[in-house]
Formats: structure tokens, C-alpha cells, sequence
């Protein structure tokens, strides 16, 4: 990267760990963007679709369909993680990411998602669709996982993007300490913040954490964000009933600030097939997306308390 690219301020020399960079979405903020997809989340929701995301470290995933069982993995392995009789052919507990077992895998098995990148690497990926964000009013969308998890590197690449003149987006679940909102929330334009329930306990149960910091924290970045819009995830069986999305529409409405809009995610099951290749089983196996009928009831129970409602992202 040229060095007039950056200003002083910004420290390219931090890493961090990217697991995917989506680029030309028409979704996740104004314009066409780029989607920077970062490693790590505190929460572990049922139906995530990106589970290879949740650890704070690569990991190797496994194509059952391209093994043709060569037992390679296993002799280059130092740790004894790759076994070709555990699920997914990978002990994650034992797995150090060394990417042996990827090198040897000769029909593509085996894959490795997450990649250490400096600041600086991950610019020069986002600098060639610069005309892009010009024209169409786009620009960077920070997604994970949770980013918030990765925030020393997340401040460093927002304070790049941003000398640049680029819009800047994030999506989160706002679970972080107040410290880090207060570093991270000025250098947004756009903060896309997720409220799934009201109810601690049975959000708890269905993210593996109550929501006692993240409705605080709602309250909280609704207050200092220069643009916000709360987007709930609608998943049968946990959310998708007209009460369940009042409570969060009266929430947004009362407890935060400025905030116009209310967007409603159908639940989709495209990330269920990554849990086979973790080796790990999907628990929302057979649950299907919310009818049309059912997303316009909750979109017309949300509009009542004074919100704008999108269906979708």
C-alpha cells in the first residue's frame, strides 16, 4: 500500500483475524460495501450461520464430500487432532491451527478459515473497490462473529477507512464493556445493533448469555451513535410471535434514542451445513423460515409503535 493512503493516526502494523471479506453487497448499510467478517463472539446463538466464526482462532473445516479417506491429515498432524474416525475428522480441542493437514489434503477436504492480517493487508483488499463506494454511496461493513471481540484492530482499520472519507458499519450484538463502545462507536456512521428477546432467561438459553448488558448497552450506543437501526433476527420458535417482537419494538421506542428504524431478519438455515463440517450438530435442524404472511403481522406490530419496519437487511 502507498503510504499517502493512511494518516499518522492510524497504526496499519495491527493484526487481526478475518475469516471472510464479502465484496459488492447491496445489503448491511447504505450503497454497494465490502463486508469484513472478523473472528470471535461471545455468544453462541442456535442458529448462526457462521459458526466457524465463534472462536477467536482459524479453524479447519471438513468437506466430507471431497475425502476419499488418504489418511494423510493424520500423519502430518502434531497434535493428533486430525482422526478419521471423530466427526468432522477434526479434534478441535487439540487442533493448534497449524494448517499441516490443509497442505496434504490434495482433493480439498480440508480448509482453513481465518487468516492473521495486518491493517495495512486487509486496505489493500478494500482499496481496489474505492470507485465503488464513491459512486454508489457506499463502503466498509464490519461483521463477525462479534467485532467488538477484536477492537484494538477493529479502531485501527475504522480510523483507516474513515482518513480515507469511506462510510463505516458494523453489525453487532453490542457485547462489550462501555470502554470499548466508547472507542469504537465514534468512528461509525452506521451501527446495525441486534436485540433477539426481552426475556433474559430465555435468551440465555437460545445465545448462551442473558441480555442484561446487551439491552444496557442498546441504551447506551443509541445515545452516542451518529446513525443506529436495531435489527431483530426472527427465529420460529424463539421470537417469531407478535408479543415477543412488541416487547422490543415498545423497548426501542421508549428506552433509546432516535432510533427510526426496525428492521426483521427471517430466519434462514444457510449456514447449517458448516456445522457438519465442525463436526458439530445443527439444533435447529427442521425448522423452517417464517411465512410472508407471518413477517408482514410482525412488521404491522412493530410499525404501531412508531417505527420505521424493513423486512430484511
Amino acid at each position: 500500500m502507498e503510504q499517502q493512503l493512511v494518516e499518522p493516526y492510524s497504526d496499519v502494523e495491527v493484526k487481526g483475524l478475518v475469516f471472510n471479506i464479502q465484496r459488492f453487497s447491496v445489503n448491511d448499510g447504505p450503497g454497494v460495501r465490502t463486508i469484513v467478517f472478523l473472528n470471535g463472539c461471545p455468544l453462541r446463538c442456535k442458529w448462526c450461520c457462521n459458526p466457524e466464526s465463534q472462536e477467536l482462532k482459524p479453524v479447519v473445516m471438513f468437506k466430507a464430500q471431497n475425502c476419499v479417506g488418504c489418511g494423510n491429515c493424520t500423519v502430518v498432524c502434531p497434535t493428533g487432532a486430525s482422526d478419521l474416525n471423530v466427526p468432522g475428522k477434526i479434534d478441535h480441542s487439540k487442533c493448534i491451527a497449524c494448517g499441516k493437514c490443509v497442505d496434504v489434503c490434495y482433493h480439498k477436504a480440508l480448509e482453513m478459515s481465518g487468516k492473521e492480517m495486518r491493517v495495512e493487508d486487509l486496505m489493500i483488499e478494500l482499496y481496489k473497490d474505492r470507485v465503488v463506494y464513491r459512486r454508489s454511496g457506499g463502503g466498509i461493513t464490519v461483521s463477525g462473529g462479534e467485532a467488538l471481540v477484536q477492537h484494538e484492530f477493529l479502531l485501527e482499520l475504522l480510523k483507516t477507512c474513515k482518513s480515507l472519507g469511506w462510510h463505516t458499519a458494523i453489525e453487532t450484538t453490542g457485547f462489550a464493556s462501555k470502554e470499548v463502545l466508547d472507542k469504537i462507536v465514534p468512528w461509525l456512521d452506521l451501527v446495525m445493533m441486534d436485540i433477539k428477546h426481552i426475556n433474559p432467561e430465555i435468551h440465555k438459553e437460545f445465545t448462551g448469555v442473558d441480555n442484561k448488558k446487551i439491552l444496557e448497552n442498546a441504551i447506551y450506543i443509541s445515545g452516542i451513535a451518529n446513525e443506529m437501526i436495531v435489527r431483530v433476527p426472527v427465529i420460529p420458535g424463539f421470537n417469531a410471535d407478535r408479543t415477543t417482537i412488541a416487547g422490543i419494538a415498545e423497548f426501542t421506542s421508549k428506552y433509546m434514542h432516535n432510533i427510526r428504524e426496525l428492521h426483521l431478519l427471517p430466519y434462514h438455515d444457510l449456514g447449517s451445513n458448516k456445522y457438519g463440517m465442525l463436526g458439530k450438530d445443527y439444533e435447529l435442524t427442521g425448522v423452517k423460515a417464517p411465512e410472508t404472511s407471518t413477517m408482514e403481522e410482525l412488521k404491522e406490530t412493530v410499525e404501531k409503535f412508531g417505527l420505521q419496519c424493513k423486512i430484511g437487511g
